[in-house]
């Protein structure tokens, strides 16, 4: 199977900045970098295997899939020959998009 191409929604861009941010505010700033590479690796899997996140339970759709690396939740739209990744969030909430989410 070839690769797909991966994109970022703003939305998701944003919340890898807010994770960061967060982090470096507990002064704790290289551990939110660690995750964020961790999340890049993670997403970077998704070209090779773009079905390897489950359904969102939220929305029982097939083309919105996620992965969980704790504690985030890496929400991705999975379409036929590329992935764009809408959210990465804290694990623990729940999934609105907005119309403006960019998906």
């Amino acid at each position: 199977m070839a690769k797909v191409a991966v994109t970022f929604a703003e939305s998701a861009l944003r919340g890898l900045e807010e994770i960061q941010a967060w982090y470096e505010g507990e002064l704790v700033p290289e551990v939110g970098l660690r995750l964020v590479l961790e999340i890049f690796e993670r997403i970077e899997a998704l070209r090779d295997n773009p079905d390897m996140g489950r359904v969102v339970p939220e929305f029982d759709q097939k083309y919105l899939r996620e992965l969980i690396h704790p504690p985030f939740r890496i929400v991705y739209k999975r379409e036929a020959k590329k992935v764009r990744v809408v959210r990465v969030w804290r694990s623990e909430r729940l999934l609105r998009l907005s119309s403006g989410a960019g998906a």
